[in-house]
């Protein structure tokens, strides 16, 4: 599906001068002061040209496995409605930056899997498909290796069984420690016990079709995600991270 979206504007802007003339008597009976001054500026005709499609997204096969187990929030969480995602536009030319870049974290150790597999393209939520960090708010980071225009992040966390994960807040810095220059794209922290202030974003259930985070056109190098365990139990998990966008050039 492609859309293509052209805006024209043309802004015509007439000069008006402002005349202001004065005579007074002098030596020169003649001469006259005359003052010109220009009301306004003559803007040049502007053309913008956007093209837009959908954006792309291969999805893993559902994995709900066993009994459901009931999602309890804490109170005053709202859950996101389910349903099917409306089709999400991005500038023609966008990829998938993170593919295969470089990931840290906060425990570089994961207790079941490698960094690696974050970013590997593999999104099933089979055995093996997943890391899995300790309890507590633990973070993954992807070094996109140049500045970049961001247009949306996918996440998968866990989809073998319903559940939601505690405080999870996106941010994107051209700062490596995130210390200075963050851009906050989401957080669910609602009570703020992360620590990265009180966000209002929804919690939800992962799916097998992830979730996604509008990227705003925000620009930074470094894509890091929090999360501090699940309505299943303390640990944090994660699938696969892909974001979306084009490097500055």
């Amino acid at each position: 599906m492609k859309i293509i979206t052209t805006v024209s504007s043309t802004i015509a802007v007439a000069a008006a001068l402002s005349f202001t003339t004065s005579c007074a008597k002098s030596d020169n009976p003649e001469e006259v002061k005359t003052e010109v001054t220009p009301a306004a500026e003559v803007a040049a005709p502007t053309e913008q040209s956007v093209s837009k499609v959908e954006l792309a997204i291969e999805l893993p096969k559902p994995q709900f496995q066993g009994t459901p187990k009931p999602v309890k929030l804490a109170p005053g969480l709202k859950l996101h409605k389910a349903g099917k995602r409306p089709p999400f536009m991005v500038a023609e030319g966008t990829v998938n930056l993170s593919k295969e870049k470089m990931v840290t974290a906060s425990d570089d150790m994961p207790i079941i899997g490698d960094l690696e597999q974050l970013v590997d393209g593999d999104k099933a939520g089979s055995d093996g498909s997943f890391v899995e960090f300790g309890p507590g708010t633990q973070w993954v980071q992807i070094d996109l290796e140049k500045n970049s225009e961001i247009a949306a992040i996918m996440v998968w966390h866990y989809h073998a069984q319903a559940r939601a994960y505690h405080d999870v807040i996106v941010q994107i810095s051209d700062d490596v420690d995130f210390l200075s220059g963050v851009t906050t794209l989401f957080n669910n922290d609602h009570d703020n016990s992360s620590g990265k202030g009180v966000g209002k974003d929804v919690a939800y259930i992962d799916t097998f079709e992830g979730w996604l985070v509008d990227g705003k056109g925000a620009k930074g190098r470094y894509v890091r995600l929090y999360s501090n365990g699940s309505t299943a139990d303390e640990m944090n998990h994660y699938i696969e991270i892909s974001v979306y966008g084009k490097q500055v050039q």
